[in-house]
């Protein structure tokens, strides 16, 4: 045996190893069952093989409009009253539809230049446009608009995959979905509990403080006829626990500053602790600006009341005692162990940037996902076992090669999704197969060469090489097609069309190896053991 062959040999061997080892890593045991759960500790199944739940969300991307726009108002008001140009009313006319609409009604004439210089610098996402009587319209750029939009759904996705990442969910599947639709597909397999898991990934968690102004009041009204009717404008009304002393299932209501001391985004850290009476509760840390801001708000109102509000709704009050710096409680007279935990999960995970609607969800059983296992596995030993047989029968000697080649074949595929964590799905089994066939057809085209040089007076050895040769250019021209196909399955498809693209495009790789170089390499080997002019068994 010539040296090049050997070292052939031994490339392929460790070769071998090398992919054996991603299937099964360093197994507990060498029983069947120990080597079963290697592989599937290595190789994850999806959702449509594992059963749990699959989720199609809509990211309302409106409120995230709103809420740049209603800064836009408030910045605007500022800026008038700094300017001391009067004004009539700012209002959006549109909030469901248009929430990027802004009116400005009744500023004189002669403030126009003034105008125009506030929206040129403190407002350049928004076009200014006058109007009849007095009136200017803001409307925000349509490139900014369309950037809102798109940046609130990866918002959105990010925010979702920490709070899945969170559970401990394994493989989740977390993207984007159809297309401008502002959709996120979402599918977690093996969940156990999804009511759970949506009401975690629904929840906005919008975290800030705001002074208190006024209340607790009985109800909306009361707190209205204590105020003359008319609400103060740099103040809002807002829902909350009940007031001490009250029944614990009454809410009252609370006159708050519109403008909050404290957001989310000051916010550091959450972990769930413990009041002084045992109860469970929520500690927060906020960041150094965050901190530093909030001192300086406790700083200038010690004795006043400070509300912390969670999703709109006031969730604690407490009076300011003493200058507070970064350190602050939720506390709820309801909230249980569990509670408090996914609570300070979702606020390090960050506030979901809009909310999001549930347009489809489905679940798939444990049960039905290991009868496709089942299934396809028997598919695929079946389809394998009758190309094997085939193979033999109608190749000979030389079908083991061909043989030899797909079983390696399946190990480097399987090796591959080992070492890159990919997800085996039910279209993934149905690219194995077609791996499996793909492999067969490329031993076709090179056998089939073969035996036409042999007819036309070839040498064995020289048969080979130009099979080899001439059958390369196709062989690659079909496996170029194929994983150019497989790619853009990949790139617009859902979760089991790109687990199908994944499994076809390792098989198609792996099958350039062992089809050609592997196959080449056992046909030099035998013809190495045979004797000048001996034939070629094919």
């Amino acid at each position: 045996m010539n040296k090049n062959l050997l070292w052939q040999l031994v490339l392929i061997v460790g070769v071998l190893l090398v992919f054996l080892f991603g299937i099964f890593g360093i197994p507990q045991s060498f029983s069947g069952q120990g080597l079963l759960a290697s592989m599937t500790n290595r190789i994850h199944l999806g959702l449509d093989l594992r059963g749990g739940t699959h989720l199609i969300l809509q990211v309302q991307v409106n409120d995230a409009i709103n809420v740049d726009s209603d800064n836009a108002v408030e910045i605007l008001k500022e800026e008038l009253n700094k300017r001391k140009i009067a004004f009539a009313d700012i209002t959006k006319p549109d909030p469901q539809n248009n929430p990027d609409r802004i009116v400005l009604k009744g500023v004189p004439a002669d403030s126009r230049k003034d105008l125009l210089d506030i929206a040129n610098d403190r407002l350049p996402e928004y076009n200014l446009t006058s109007g009849a009587e007095n009136t200017w319209a803001l409307a925000m750029k349509p490139q900014i608009l369309s950037d809102l939009k798109n940046k609130a759904v990866t918002q959105a996705i990010e925010t979702i995959r920490n709070r899945i990442d969170s559970l401990g969910v394994s493989e989740p599947t977390i993207q984007e979905h159809g297309l401008g639709q502002y959709q996120i597909l979402v599918q977690l397999p093996g969940v156990d509990d999804p009511a759970r898991v949506k009401d975690i990934m629904q929840s906005t968690a919008m975290l800030e403080i705001k002074q208190v102004l006024g209340g607790p009041y009985p109800s909306e009204q009361a707190a209205m006829q204590d105020k003359g009717g008319v609400l103060p404008p740099d103040a809002i009304l807002l829902p909350g626990h009940g007031a001490p002393g009250t029944p614990s299932g009454d809410q009252s209501w609370y006159l708050v500053s519109r403008v909050s001391a404290v957001r989310g985004k000051d916010l550091r850290d959450a972990q769930p602790s413990t009041d002084q009476n045992g109860q469970p509760n929520v500690r927060f840390q906020l960041t150094g600006e965050g901190g530093q801001r909030f001192y300086n708000f406790t700083s200038a109102h010690v004795g006043d009341s400070l509300a912390v509000v969670l999703d709109n709704k006031v969730q604690e009050v407490a009076n300011i005692k003493e200058a507070i710096r970064d350190t602050g409680e939720i506390s709820g007279g309801s909230m249980n162990q569990q509670q408090a935990k996914d609570l300070s999960m979702i606020l390090r995970s960050g506030a979901l940037p809009a909310g999001i609607k549930y347009l489809e969800e489905r679940t798939v059983g444990p049960s039905l996902g290991t009868d496709s296992i089942r299934a396809g596995v028997r598919a695929a030993v079946v389809g394998m076992l009758a190309v094997l047989i085939f193979m033999l029968i109608y190749y000979r000697a030389a079908g083991i090669n061909a043989d030899v080649a797909l079983l390696l074949n399946l190990v480097i595929l399987l090796g591959f999704m080992g070492y890159f964590e990919a997800v085996l799905t039910l279209p993934g089994i149905a690219g194995v197969i077609l791996t499996v066939g793909m492999g067969v057809d490329s031993n076709v085209l090179i056998f089939e060469r073969i035996r036409e040089e042999l007819r036309n007076g070839k040498t064995p050895p020289s048969a080979v090489d130009q099979g080899f040769s001439h059958a390369w250019v196709t062989i690659v021209d079909t496996h170029v097609t194929t994983i150019v196909s497989a790619a853009i399955l990949f790139l617009f498809g859902t979760g089991p069309v790109k687990g199908f693209a994944v499994t076809l495009t390792f098989g198609l790789l792996a099958n350039l190896f062992t089809a050609v170089f592997v196959s080449r390499v056992i046909f030099d080997w035998i013809l190495s053991r045979k004797q000048r002019g001996e034939a070629l068994s094919i």
